[in-house]
């Protein structure tokens, strides 16, 4: 038996002990994992919302627009004028009737119904209709000055939030996306939250998230009101973790040679992308979304228990939470489409304003407070205010204000932002910006300036031109800078 030739050998022993193959074994498993990573980043080397090195070292890395849609009034939030009270019921002399949108309804004069109040160390004079907000107003940098050309909601939302009064144009989240990437990889670069009370989405719809020229991949992702806030986003139960992985693949490898004979159609490397991260939301989104893990004490904090404010209170522990996890840009609509629906106080300007304060006064003081405790409001630039202002006059017969948009409020704060400041003025009655007027091209310069973004770089050529948020305007307010 010993003599017959060995046709089957023993293996040759490759581990000299078990302690050997455990090492040897975990060195392979951890090159797996770093081969996996590596493609990945190949991955990411491709992607248009992979991470960007601004223009110079910025203070900002999100924003959270907290947008009043309709238009709050100036005058009865934050512009605090004494002489409008004492010229109450007077004619405005050389009124152009045609400055608000109601021509034939044009009043006396009207003083504010709310009372005023010295707050913080600053001094600010604020309204009584923000009693919380009022408590942070020394974060605050107030612009008095704004002033805007449309009197009409839909050009007045597009051109605060694109830079132009008509539609088809890039929004600001969009450029912003556009200019830095993403510094997450399984959620939405720029995130947009509107009224959950069924009363509609600002007027322009979504085209005042939209990405106009820019690739699609950079255009807002509307979170919805009601059920699941956003569609299709869990697998259906037939289909596999590993089925839909090789879908997404062989749709990727399709797209991929679509993209390569259309190399000058930017859309295809945005299909391929929004694929990749609704596959990539699937376990990120609903964990963000889920504010039951959130403590009772920020709960609270915020106005969960608040049934006048639970919704909106929502909204902005949902964009703490989203810019916590890496998305830049969120925005938040507080108010929908028509009139006593939204800020734009036309019939009753106290019970139309003091609503809608209620409602998000608590909220956004609350958002303040817990990003400056979690030490993000140095790198979250927080905005504040609407599509345009309202008229120092009253709408005959409403007790209401029409709209106005040479003078319009907003504050900043956060992203290097200095607080406690106001920076230009409306006048005497707060009708027009009279002191250091800031136009809408000089408001975006400043909002990308913050974020390390040079206005006049930040260039997409379409049509064979070049265009910017700016257009060929727009001038920093350093004065309000940290």
């Amino acid at each position: 038996m010993h003599d017959l030739p060995r046709l089957f050998a023993p293996p040759v022993p490759a581990y000299r002990s078990r302690r050997e193959f455990l090492a040897r074994a975990g060195g392979g498993l951890g090159l797996l994992a770093l081969a996996d990573l590596l493609r990945a980043e190949d991955k990411r080397a491709d992607d248009p919302l992979a991470p960007k090195s601004p223009h110079f070292a910025g203070k900002a890395k999100a924003v959270i627009w907290l947008f009043m849609n309709g238009g709050p009034s100036q005058v009865d939030t934050w512009d605090h004028k004494p002489e409008l009270e004492k010229r109450d019921g007077q004619e405005l002399k050389g009124f152009d009737p045609n400055t608000g949108f109601f021509n034939g309804q044009v009043g006396p004069l009207m003083k504010s119904p709310f009372k005023f109040a010295k707050h913080g160390q600053c001094g600010k004079m604020v309204s009584e209709l923000f009693p919380h907000m009022a408590r942070h107003v020394d974060k605050m940098a107030f612009v008095h000055s704004l002033w805007s050309d449309s009197n009409n909601h839909s050009p007045a939302l597009f051109k605060m939030n694109t830079g132009m009064a008509r539609m088809g144009y890039p929004c600001v989240g969009s450029w912003v996306t556009y200019g830095l990437g993403s510094e997450s990889r399984s959620l939405p670069a720029f995130c947009v939250m509107y009224d959950t009370l069924g009363r509609g989405i600002p007027k322009g719809h979504s085209l005042n998230w939209g990405a106009g020229f820019l690739p699609t991949v950079y255009q807002g992702t509307a979170f919805k009101p009601q059920g699941e806030p956003i569609d299709n986003l869990s697998r259906p139960k037939d289909i596999t973790e590993g089925r839909q992985r090789e879908q997404l693949d062989l749709l990727a490898k399709l797209n991929q040679k679509g993209a390569a004979k259309h190399p000058d159609e930017p859309d295809w490397a945005a299909r391929v992308e929004s694929y990749e991260l609704a596959y990539r939301m699937q376990m990120a989104a609903p964990d963000v979304l889920d504010l039951s893990k959130e403590t009772a004490e920020t709960k609270r904090l915020y106005g969960l228990d608040n049934p006048k404010a639970t919704h909106f209170a929502r909204q902005c522990l949902t964009a703490r939470r989203l810019v916590e996890k890496g998305v830049r840009f969120v925005q938040i609509y507080s108010g929908g489409m028509e009139n006593d629906l939204s800020w734009d106080g036309h019939n009753n300007i106290a019970k139309n304003h003091a609503g809608f304060a209620q409602e998000t006064d608590q909220p956004i003081a609350a958002l303040l407070e817990d990003l400056q405790r979690r030490g993000l409001l140095e790198s979250t630039l927080v905005i504040w205010g609407g599509e345009f202002g309202r008229l120092p006059i009253v709408q005959k017969g409403n007790a209401g204000r029409d709209h106005n948009p040479h003078a319009i409020t907003y504050w900043l704060a956060g992203g290097g932002v200095k607080g406690g400041v106001s920076y230009g003025a409306s006048d005497e009655i707060g009708f027009k910006a009279s002191e250091n007027r800031v136009s809408i091209n000089d408001f975006h310069a400043t909002v990308l300036h913050l974020m390390g973004l040079e206005h006049k770089k930040l260039t997409y050529r379409h049509n064979g031109r070049d265009f910017r948020l700016t257009d060929v305007a727009g001038t920093v307010v350093k004065d309000i800078l940290a």
